[in-house]
């Protein structure tokens, strides 16, 4: 059996952590076939937009504490086959939506933060319990919560590893959208189809541009901009943009 399973629907990719007797824990093989699913997707010029979600009651809960050798060496665990899955997520040009559906812990709670979009089961919760196993955040989750919530904020998720709710999630910024569990695999693909249906250069382009920015000056970022607009004007899906706009009628992207 795959511990991760990738599913077509059209232009959108659904990539399901599939071992859900663990609760989708991540040991080295799965963390393996995961970063290849997705950067089979992210290779894929007929995928517009993903999907990454978890099978059974969780959606990740991090780490598989059994794979004990995997922590003899922590930091070569975690340079060699963590950060590349945020990577890979980050650099994807195109839209990654995350369908929570059940706890993200640990570097589940960084999968999540590393998705571009993010909807939320009622039942998901949330936790960064690293420190309940003497452990510091990973997977881009420190990154992610200071720029997302602030130092305080942050620290006090790290330091007492208190789950919170999806409502409390979507309060604090870190979800879009909270959707009845029966209703969440249908909203993902939803809004995935939707991506997957706009102006997939521009997409790509913007994606890139905002998570370049916050690590920049307002100059270089100003600079930025205006170096992906003029890419972004130089392709057909603007000139179809502009014509569609004039014609009153949906545009037809390329």
């Amino acid at each position: 059996m795959n511990a991760v399973e990738t599913t077509r629907d059209g232009a959108v990719a659904t990539v399901t952590l599939a071992r859900p007797d663990k609760l989708n824990a991540l040991d080295r093989a799965t963390r393996g076939e995961l970063v290849g699913a997705l950067r089979d997707v992210a290779a894929d010029e007929t995928v517009r937009a993903v999907v990454l979600t978890g099978s059974g009651r969780a959606f990740c809960v991090g780490q598989d504490l059994a794979a004990v050798e995997e922590l003899e060496h922590a930091d070569e665990t975690v340079a060699g086959s963590y950060n590349p899955i945020a990577q890979t997520i980050a650099d994807m040009p195109k839209p990654v939506v995350a369908a929570v559906n059940g706890p993200a812990v640990g570097a589940g709670l960084g999968l999540v933060l590393a998705c571009d979009l993010r909807l939320a089961a009622e039942q998901a919760s949330f936790s960064c319990a690293f420190g309940k196993v003497g452990l510091v955040p990973d997977t881009g989750v420190s990154w992610h919560l200071v720029r997302e919530l602030g130092y305080a904020r942050a620290f006090a998720l790290a330091a007492l590893g208190r789950a919170f709710t999806a409502e409390e999630a979507k309060g604090y910024g870190l979800v879009n959208r909270v959707l009845p569990a029966d209703e969440l695999a249908s909203g993902a693909r939803d809004l995935a189809q939707l991506l997957a249906g706009g102006p997939s250069v521009a997409l790509a382009l913007t994606k890139r541009q905002f998570r370049a920015v916050s690590e920049v000056s307002f100059e270089a970022a100003l600079a930025i901009e205006a170096r992906h607009q003029g890419a972004a004007a130089a392709h057909p899906d603007h000139v179809e943009g502009r014509t569609a706009f004039a014609e009153k009628r949906p545009p037809r992207w390329t």
